[in-house]
């Protein structure tokens, strides 16, 4: 089992919680902004020193409330190759709809290249409309719940996602390639270049290493869509046996179309929200804030949709759940090392878990609890993890 760590990158907030500023009225300055920016490259240089995988941070952009301030994850990772020697780097996830995706693959292939082999692409669809559009000048966004054209909007932001992963994967893994689709025609035609006209272009760098390319599941559509390319999927935010049917799904479709069956967990990550302490009411009374404060920056986007609701049936988009919610219905493990591990073991009993990746900072959090938190998982919790379970760290 391969473990790593991804963290939204937020700043320290003092009242996060229900009863803390409405998140769309702070505004953190450059002091927070620098502060967090510093304190991620040192649990990333941390993750390495306690033995985990990998490290995953997230792209988002003009959060002045303070929940994402790292707006390019590929750069950050970059700075953080320079400090670490083993750690494998990775962005959950690099919005395709907001790059060039020739932009993306020159990057990703430079990180890749010069760390070693280290970088793991990340790529999804986005979430914030309010992020989308800027960047894009209007053409792309992405079907939230808050969103009034959300149909349209998701709509055309699949098919812009579908085609940057094509034109991607043929700049990476093609020496000249070009391409021509509804929304990209590279290159464009007419283009002079030395007395002749430009009919293929050739991506420099391409990568020089094999890498691993990871996308989010949060939607019927990509379920399908992921397995049908043959990239991996990474599930997060989902009742247990809900998850556990998408888990299986994924596999069925994938051999369907490709003609052999997934060994156990291959190509799925398992994201794991996670509060740990030396009792559990005091995991739970620690965590409570920062998931209160998870659900006021998520829940407008329609992300308790992967919950059950009071009824017991799959909860709508404008479900907010409550602490015990999330932890009986699976995406949150909280409480002492043994509660996180039987948690963990549940979920290898349903699932097969070969890729989990822990969420151990909630929005708001302190570095200095982050890094507890990091530390306390790994000295106290793989030692009790199944012991038919061998942990890659």
């Amino acid at each position: 089992m391969r473990v790593g760590v991804f963290m939204f990158g937020g700043v320290e907030m003092p009242d996060a919680g229900l009863a803390g500023t409405p998140p769309l009225d702070r505004r953190y300055g450059d002091d927070a902004i620098g502060h967090a920016h510093r304190e991620l490259l040192a649990c990333g240089e941390l993750s390495e020193r306690l033995g985990y995988d990998s490290f995953w941070l997230t792209e988002h952009h003009f959060q002045h409330e303070g929940y994402e301030v790292v707006p390019n994850g590929l750069l950050f990772s970059a700075f953080l190759a320079a400090r670490t020697t083993r750690l494998r780097l990775g962005t959950m996830f690099n919005v395709v709809g907001q790059w060039h995706p020739l932009r993306l693959a020159e990057d990703f292939a430079m990180l890749h290249n010069l760390s070693g082999g280290r970088g793991i692409l990340g790529v999804g669809r986005g979430t914030v409309p309010r992020e989308m559009l800027p960047l894009t000048a209007g053409r792309v966004s992405v079907g939230s719940y808050d969103n009034p054209s959300a149909a349209d909007a998701d709509r055309v932001n699949r098919e812009v996602t579908e085609e940057s992963l094509d034109v991607l994967r043929l700049a990476m893994e093609q020496e000249t390639f070009s391409y021509s689709g509804k929304h990209f025609c590279l290159p464009p035609p007419g283009i002079p270049d030395r007395g002749g006209e430009v009919s293929e272009l050739t991506l420099v760098p391409r990568p020089v290493y094999p890498y691993e390319t990871w996308q989010a599941i949060t939607s019927p559509p990509t379920l399908r869509a992921v397995p049908t390319r043959g990239l991996g999927g990474v599930f997060w935010l989902k009742e247990r046996y809900r998850l556990a049917a998408d888990w299986h799904a994924f596999a069925a479709t994938y051999q369907a179309v490709h003609g052999r069956p997934l060994r156990r967990g291959e190509k799925r990550i398992l994201v794991l929200n996670i509060g740990l302490a030396d009792s559990t009411e005091q995991a739970v009374a620690e965590v409570g804030d920062g998931h209160d404060e998870f659900w006021r920056f998520l829940a407008p986007y329609g992300w308790g949709r992967g919950y059950l609701g009071p009824d017991g049936r799959p909860a709508g988009g404008d479900f907010v759940p409550t602490l015990a919610d999330s932890m009986s219905q699976g995406p949150w493990a909280v409480g002492t090392a043994a509660d996180v591990a039987a948690a963990i073991g549940e979920l290898d009993d349903l699932l097969g878990l070969t890729d989990l990746v822990i969420f151990p900072a909630m929005p708001g959090d302190p570095y200095t609890r982050a890094k507890e938190q990091l530390t306390r998982f790994a000295e106290e919790v793989f030692p009790l993890l199944p012991a038919d379970t061998e942990v890659t760290r």
